[in-house]
């Protein structure tokens, strides 16, 4: 039975907890003003309580010791008079006569058989000796008369104050309780309703932003707060998601013009193929459709790579020696038009995967290869103030420029269209490069050359790499 009512129960409870943050502040702020004034108003009680006990019994005690002094001292009248502060006294012998009384007992029999223990001085309780609605809070003392008798002085005290402040203060807290937490509740459900309308706005801009609509921003507070800290990373974001948007429709567009050209090309060489079956010109023709189809092919691995660098996949990385990394790929290259010089500063090492930056190395020597007049240099070296590994690839082409220098990074982007088509180039070798130093926290950039073109990789140090001298 109860494992049944167990599941019917916390769905019980799912219902009936507030759905909204606004609801579940309010209720969460008043539960805790609740459970805090439930534990000060019984803390309150208490220590009033106690603290008009304690006075009672204090001026009890203080009138019992010192009638209890004129007993011993032979001094006793008959009419006790009652110091301020005590309500009534009474003297009963051991035999249960009474001696002496206050003025209000006269006539009265004894109030209390209780009587203080054998060596004990004096005893303490409360109780109702008038049949009075208020309680009395009673101390009895042990008095020797110079007779050599015992008689028990009685000093009582009414807890009239103490219970009248009880009801006082319970009806107050009774009454002021409930507004206090209707006070807090309002107030909170206020304060989270301001604090929470920038947050609607911000919702509802979010949901009436599409893939059409990425232009729009969710409006920021006027204020310093987490809102509008929220709303300004919000429109940030949204800044990044456009931009990568409107690079992948470009992108997409632009794949599908370079795809379309090679695709439209060897499809007409082999239509002319057909058209002509002549045996004699199959050697240039397949020659020809054998050059497309490695430039189809050059271009769909770009491609796939570039798709892989927007993934962000994960590779293995390790320290490698730049200057190491730099010989292998020379050693590697065969055909070039020109000859490459090399000054490669040794111990250079970074952190990176040794594929991808050799793939940033080769587009930055096959692009350097596709412009160069005469000449080619590569170059390593540390820069000792920033902490980073430089890669310099320079030539004596034509140059970039000043207009262009970042343009020449974008994807498809050819400067000379029809000079780049010719050599091969279909606009994507740069952008790899810069993309591989970007997933290795470095940068690449076109810098000022007299002679040509210079683009420099910049790349951190590994931490494991000796310091520079």
């Amino acid at each position: 039975m109860t494992r049944r009512l167990r599941p019917t129960v916390v769905r019980l409870a799912r219902r009936l907890w507030p759905g909204s943050v606004r609801a579940r502040a309010t209720l969460g702020a008043t539960a805790v003003v609740a459970l805090a004034l439930t534990a000060a108003s019984f803390a309150l009680l208490g220590t009033l309580h106690a603290n008009l006990q304690r006075s009672a019994k204090e001026a009890a005690t203080e009138q019992a010791d010192t009638v209890g002094r004129l007993a011993a001292q032979g001094r006793l009248p008959d009419l006790l008079p009652v110091a301020p502060g005590a309500d009534f006294i009474q003297v009963v012998d051991a035999d249960g006569r009474v001696v002496a009384a206050s003025q209000n007992l006269t006539g009265r029999p004894p109030i209390g058989h209780l009587r203080p223990d054998e060596g004990a001085l004096r005893a303490t309780w409360s109780g109702e000796p008038f049949h009075d609605e208020h309680r009395q809070r009673i101390v009895a003392v042990t008095a020797t008369t110079p007779g050599s008798s015992t008689v028990t002085v009685y000093a009582g005290t009414s807890l009239r104050d103490a219970d009248q402040a009880d009801e006082i203060t319970s009806v107050a807290l009774g009454i002021g309780a409930p507004l206090l937490l209707a006070t807090v509740a309002l107030v909170t459900w206020w304060v989270t309703g301001r604090a929470l309308r920038p947050v609607e706005a911000i919702r509802s801009e979010v949901a009436e932003i599409t893939g059409h609509a990425l232009h729009r921003r969710v409006p920021v507070p006027d204020s310093r707060d987490e809102v509008a800290r929220l709303a300004r990373t919000m429109n940030v974001t949204l800044d990044r998601l456009e931009d990568a948007v409107v690079r992948q429709r470009r992108f997409i567009a632009d794949a599908s013009h370079e795809l379309r050209s090679p695709i439209t090309v060897l499809r007409t060489q082999l239509e002319v193929a057909l058209a002509h079956p002549d045996p004699e010109l199959w050697p240039d023709l397949v020659s020809e459709v054998l050059e497309d189809t490695i430039r189809l092919q050059d271009l769909a691995a770009d491609l796939l790579f570039l798709a892989r660098l927007d993934a962000a996949e994960p590779v293995e990385s390790g320290p490698l020696d730049l200057a190491d990394l730099c010989r292998t790929t020379l050693a590697a290259r065969h055909g070039d038009r020109i000859r490459i010089d090399a000054r490669l500063e040794e111990g250079v090492t970074i952190e990176g995967n040794r594929s991808r930056l050799t793939r940033l190395l080769t587009n930055l020597l096959d692009n350097a290869q596709r412009h160069a007049g005469q000449h080619i240099e590569l170059a390593v070296h540390t820069d000792r103030a920033a902490h980073t590994a430089v890669l310099e690839v320079s030539d004596d082409g034509p140059g970039i420029p000043d207009a262009d220098r970042d343009r020449i990074f974008e994807r498809f982007t050819r400067l000379d269209d029809a000079r780049s088509r010719d050599l091969g180039g279909a606009g994507l070798g740069l952008a790899i490069a810069r993309d591989i130093a970007g997933h290795h926290h470095g940068t690449l950039t076109a810098e000022p050359h007299p002679h040509g073109a210079r683009i420099v990789t910049r790349l951190p140090l590994s931490p494991q790499a000796p310091e520079v001298p």
